[in-house]
């Protein structure tokens, strides 16, 4: 009799997924130990382009270009994907002078990727090649071909791009990164690129987060604490900034120096007796995240932005929160 379908040994997903990740890291691996003197010179080529980069490449090869030139755009190089089919219909005319390409195809021999490599010629435009095939049409090419390892595609037949296509991603992060380092792109430029979302906001400064102004509770040290208090309740900031005659932020009471100091007859204290005088503070141009892992560190929710000594804003935990930062 057939055996019944459902009675039939299932197969080990578990096992299959280890197996596939297992492929690519090997994969990874092998493409980590092949770079050498052209992965230098191929940075250099696309970094010294005074126009964009433009990535191509068909197929699974095109969705990985399409990321690489994202990832490029994204982090101070200028770039575009170009699709390979639409360059001979007119799509050439986004190529010119002054731009480098960056091309990915696997075998190099990629028939809608011949008009782009025409071109590059034509124009003397700097083509530098991804592709396991140095003897291809693409390699042959190439200004400069980075070669990737032939290793065993994690497909259980061994054809659907997979391995390879991992590298071809990792190889894309790489030449990113290496780019970010060379032209010394830094978190205040990133946030330029991606003001929206989580990551905007964890970009952000104290500057565009803090309150300033009349929101800023301040009082001399020589403040009764009765007074002190009146505007802490106020400010609603769980804290209070001490300035001594030039302005100067000289210490700060929290709520937890309130309940510390609490059974000491507070109320017939000043200001300035209780007071810390060496409190936590931040630039109003630290990051955001920094300042909320200073908190998180000091286990304080409240900091004072200071200035050349002056207390120029304040910022709670909550600003953050609403911010979107935590």
């Amino acid at each position: 009799m057939p055996q019944d379908p459902k009675s039939a040994a299932r197969p080990d997903h578990l096992a299959s997924a280890q197996r596939t990740l297992s492929l690519e890291i090997e994969g990874l691996k092998a493409l980590m130990a092949s770079l050498d003197g052209p992965f230098t010179a191929a940075v250099e080529m696309l970094g010294s382009a005074t126009g964009r980069v433009i990535v191509t490449g068909m197929g699974k090869s095109g969705h990985i270009a399409r990321k690489i030139a994202a990832t490029l755009a994204s982090t101070g190089t200028p770039a575009q994907f170009v699709h390979p089919g639409e360059a001979s219909h007119g799509d050439l005319g986004m190529i010119v002078n002054g731009d480098a390409i960056l091309a990915i195809s696997k075998s190099g021999e990629v028939s809608e990727l011949y008009s782009i490599i025409s071109h590059s010629k034509r124009f003397a435009i700097p083509l530098v090649a991804i592709t396991q095939e140095q003897g291809s049409v693409l390699g042959s090419a190439a200004d400069i071909a980075l070669l990737l390892p032939k290793v065993e595609e994690a497909c259980p037949n061994k054809l659907a791009p997979t391995t390879s296509t991992t590298m071809q991603l990792a190889l894309g992060d790489a030449i990113a990164m290496a780019l970010i380092e060379r032209k010394g792109f830094s978190a205040k430029d990133f946030k330029v690129f991606h003001p929206g979302g989580k990551l905007g906001a964890m970009l952000s400064h104290v500057r565009e987060i803090m309150e300033t102004g009349e929101a800023i509770p301040l009082a001399r040290p020589e403040t009764p604490m009765s007074e002190a208090l009146v505007v802490m309740s106020k400010k609603s900031k769980g804290c209070i900034g001490l300035t001594d005659e030039s302005g100067r932020l000289a210490g700060m009471i929290t709520d937890g120096d309130i309940r510390r100091h609490s059974a000491e007859g507070l109320l017939s204290k000043t200001a300035g007796e209780i007071m810390n005088r060496t409190p936590v503070t931040v630039s109003p141009d630290m990051l955001a995240s920094e300042a909320v892992n200073l908190l998180n560190q000091k286990k304080i929710t409240s900091l004072f932005a200071v200035e050349d000594g002056m207390p120029v804003g304040i910022v709670h935990i909550h600003d953050f929160l609403k911010a979107g930062v935590v």
